[in-house]
């Protein structure tokens, strides 16, 4: 009864606005006053700020997060779009396939699907608008396409997983690479179906010369890489995640200096936004640490993968049943609140049944990613409205043909697991 009355105060803060961090922590402490009594509550509250934040792999997160503040200083999305632009260009609907290589580019370095589709919609929304592309074409490919930060390696999501499950960072990042490349690919060619059927919905685009399409990728170059370095690193063993995090950051910074982009007021200000983002993410740590004691002196986890076992099902309608519960929560959460509401649950559930955790991780940010840009609450929409001024139905509506064509993908990397698992099966 305890349990039940602690989740349905939970999702009701949740509901009324509270910060899940908060809602995670209060709830976690009032179940555990309940349970063990005020003494013990008092010892979890006052041991819980420092070991929940004290692991030295959560120095990848303010890390990771300025190396994407230098990144958005620099300007380098939209050198990106350009450099998208300049080789996809020519063919009918090129930029909205522009916008999906920018995004997987973006992503590579910001990490944050909210800060890459605002980047995004800034860069090539008027540009496809003033072009005669069709508003919800358009939009649905920048919602879509902002998403790729999540998958591809630096991802705070990948990252934040690998925490609470207990999973090798590095491998995580490293297995996102694969599915990230196959979700931008599957952008790509759901919008070449889209101006095929609807071909009043994009124009074609001017062709460009080899010399134009060699000389842009000068300006991209040192983005490429800085990408490779913090990926390679991660890769070839060289660096753990937090070191290469630091090399990042680090070479980012110098990527701002160079482009003549930097100053007092500029730094102060990245250092101040990575800084309050750190925080955020910390007490959302914090929260859901005390909320994983409670539950844990519940024994809903135990008692939860002993019922379904006893239900005798397949494993495989177990992870449908598991993904379908993360793509309904999509549609009204916070990811990142799902991440540390469901992974203590889930993830004994799916390794008991037979599941690799590396790759259950990745699969759990893959289907996150539809619940950035799905009704009623997508993050990715509510930033795109904001920034372009467009309306949420349209932009929800143009997102409609890559949701579908993102579940044919989702349950394609279920099928196949070795498309998540080899690549970091093959790291040092």
């Amino acid at each position: 009864m305890t349990t039940i009355l602690s989740i349905s105060l939970l999702f009701t803060l949740l509901a009324l606005g509270t910060p899940v961090g908060f809602a995670m922590a209060i709830v976690g402490a009032l179940g555990l006053y309940m349970l063990v009594g005020l003494e013990a509550m008092i010892g979890v509250l006052s041991t819980t700020p420092f070991s929940s934040v004290s692991s030295y792999e959560m120095v990848t997160v303010p890390m990771f997060l300025l190396m994407a503040e230098f990144v958005i200083l620099s300007g380098v999305a939209d050198s990106l779009f350009r450099a998208a632009a300049t080789w996809v260009g020519r063919l009918k609907g090129g930029l909205a396939m522009a916008t999906a290589l920018a995004g997987a580019g973006f992503g590579a370095i910001a990490g944050s699907s909210t800060a890459s589709a605002a980047t995004l919609t800034a860069t090539t929304i008027p540009l496809m608008l003033k072009q005669g592309y069709e508003p919800r074409l358009a939009c649905g490919v920048v919602a879509i396409s902002g998403t790729l930060a999540m998958l591809i390696p630096p991802s705070i999501a990948l990252i934040l997983y690998g925490l609470i499950a207990n999973v090798d960072i590095g491998q995580l990042l490293i297995a996102g690479v694969i599915p990230g490349i196959l979700v931008m690919l599957t952008i790509i060619s759901t919008i070449a179906i889209l101006v095929r059927l609807y071909p009043d919905a994009a124009p074609s685009g001017r062709q460009y010369t080899w010399r134009e399409k060699i000389s842009v990728l000068r300006t991209v170059g040192p983005m490429l890489f800085l990408f490779s370095t913090v990926t390679g690193v991660i890769y070839s063993g060289i660096a753990t995640p937090t070191e290469a995090s630091a090399i990042g950051a680090f070479g980012a910074f110098v990527l701002v200096w160079k482009m003549g982009k930097l100053s007092l007021i500029s730094l102060r200000r990245c250092l101040i936004r990575a800084a309050e983002t750190s925080c955020m993410v910390f007490m959302i740590i914090l929260g859901a640490q005390i909320f994983g004691y409670f539950i844990a002196m519940t024994n809903l986890t135990q008692d939860m993968v002993a019922w379904i076992h006893a239900l005798d099902l397949s494993r495989w309608l177990v992870i449908f049943l598991v993904l379908l519960l993360l793509l309904i929560l999509g549609c009204f959460m916070d990811q990142i609140a799902i991440l540390f509401l469901t992974v203590p649950v889930l993830v004994p559930l799916v390794v008991a049944y037979g599941f690799d955790p590396l790759w259950f991780g990745v699969i759990m940010i893959v289907t996150a990613e539809l619940g950035m840009v799905t009704p009623p609450i997508g993050m990715n929409a509510f930033v795109i409205s904001r920034y372009s001024g467009r309306p949420l139905t349209e932009i929800f509506r143009g997102a409609l043909p890559h949701i579908l064509t993102h579940l044919i993908i989702m349950a394609v990397l279920v099928a196949v697991p070795q498309l998540v698992t080899w690549l970091p099966s093959t790291m040092r």
